[in-house]
């Protein structure tokens, strides 16, 4: 049997379920739960990391991973457009929630490395929305153009005020302004089910993933091939920008995951807004049916060894 973390195995239970139509399905209020624990439990992490380090956000450090933003979307639209010829609009659907992260995906990548004992910096919750928005408007310019009609008041509203950029960014700033002795009493929550919640939430996108299934099979073998190789070629730029920003060995892991993963939460969400006649289906089924699942289960480790590798 292959040695994957446990909580995988809860996804791979959730898909199973979810392929089999068994009358499996957390009630939305567990789930809304857990995610929010979830994400509060990552940015509360981060805050407390924060607060023991006096170095602060490095400018350098967060304008190379704000330009990675942007610039991931481009080669994903030239592909989706040129190789997989999708419409304008999919492709730079396609673009936008690649070039954006999966908070799913970070999560398991900071459990990953809690296992193994390989720290990172407390700062990576703030990679997260640095990578987060940029990539989305690039997908969205990609669309639309520099003087397209978009609405652009309620779309930086739902980018900013999304729920799980609030959600990250207040339990840093908690985190981060409370310390490690103020945060003691809500660890039993937060901190010690830290993996108990991720299994959860992992057993409730397998069964999503599954559900995906169908559209997968309607739009064929390219989506299949994007959804694993894209990641595998972003992972390798992220891994190396990390070296170049001089991150530790688990910050460069963590970078090059998110550059490898893909948005099924907030990029829906903006693209639904900004460019309506964009197929949802095709983005989100690629996101969620093929690279959250070669992430968490073969992507990760490899990234692993790809950064192992650069550090010589």
């Amino acid at each position: 049997m292959p040695q994957l973390d446990p909580v995988i195995w809860f996804f791979v239970l959730g898909f199973a379920a979810g392929v089999a139509r068994a009358d499996l399905r957390l009630p939305a209020a567990i789930y809304e739960f857990v995610s929010t624990v979830l994400l509060l439990s990552i940015g509360l992490k981060g805050g407390v990391e924060l607060a023991r380090d006096t170095g602060g956000l490095p400018a350098v450090e967060l304008g190379g991973i704000l330009l990675l933003g942007f610039l991931l979307p481009l080669p994903a639209f030239a592909v989706a457009r040129g190789i997989g010829r999708l419409s304008r609009a999919d492709a730079a659907s396609l673009a936008a929630h690649y070039g954006s992260v999966s908070v799913g995906t970070f999560a398991v990548v900071v459990g990953y490395l809690a296992a193994r004992g390989i720290s990172f910096e407390g700062r990576a919750p703030v990679w997260v929305v640095v990578l987060e928005v940029p990539a989305i408007l690039a997908g969205i310019v990609l669309a639309r153009g520099l003087h397209g009609d978009v609405a652009w008041g309620r779309l930086l509203r739902e980018l900013f005020l999304g729920r799980s950029i609030v959600l990250l960014l207040g339990g840093l700033a908690i985190g981060w302004l409370a310390g490690p002795r103020g945060t003691t009493s809500i660890q039993p929550l937060f901190f010690d089910l830290f993996k108990g919640i991720l299994a959860l939430f992992l057993l409730e996108m397998g069964l999503i993933a599954a559900a995906q299934l169908p559209t997968l099979r309607r739009h064929g073998l390219f989506i299949t091939i994007f959804g694993v190789l894209t990641p595998l070629v972003f992972a390798v730029v992220g891994a190396l920008l990390g070296r170049a920003l001089g991150l530790s060995l688990g910050g460069a892991i963590v970078l090059a995951t998110l550059a490898a993963s893909a948005s099924y939460i907030a990029a829906p969400a903006a693209i639904r807004t900004a460019v309506p006649e964009a197929n949802p289906a095709l983005s989100l089924t690629a996101s969620l049916a093929v690279t959250f699942p070669f992430n968490i289960i073969v992507g990760i480790p490899l990234y692993e060894r790809l950064v192992t590798a650069l550090a010589g």
